[in-house]
């Protein structure tokens, strides 16, 4: 079984190494997806795997690395484009 979730940090998440950071963490726990900044400073991902790996990775990145300070981590069902499957896990532009 296979769980997608979207997620969205706000914080001190960016120009902390969080993308580079939570994509090392994504593949060591056979995650696949994306993580991108946005413009309103927020970093966004969908995570998609065993539900296990998913939530253990959620649960890294309610921390983030050691530079980061995650004031919120919201969750939710991806839904749309964003529930196809991944092959890998991205960085994507931001948005």
């Amino acid at each position: 079984m296979t769980v997608t979730r979207h997620l969205v940090l706000r914080g001190r998440v960016q120009g902390v190494g969080f993308r580079q950071a939570m994509q090392r963490e994504a593949l060591a726990r056979g995650c696949t997806g994306w993580v991108r900044n946005r413009r309103d400073g927020s970093v966004e991902a969908v995570v998609q795997g065993a539900p296990e790996a998913v939530e253990s990775l959620v649960a890294w990145a309610r921390r983030g690395p050691p530079a980061a300070r995650v004031d919120e981590l919201r969750e939710s069902a991806a839904e749309g484009e964003a529930a196809r499957e991944y092959a890998s896990f991205d960085w994507l532009p931001t948005a």
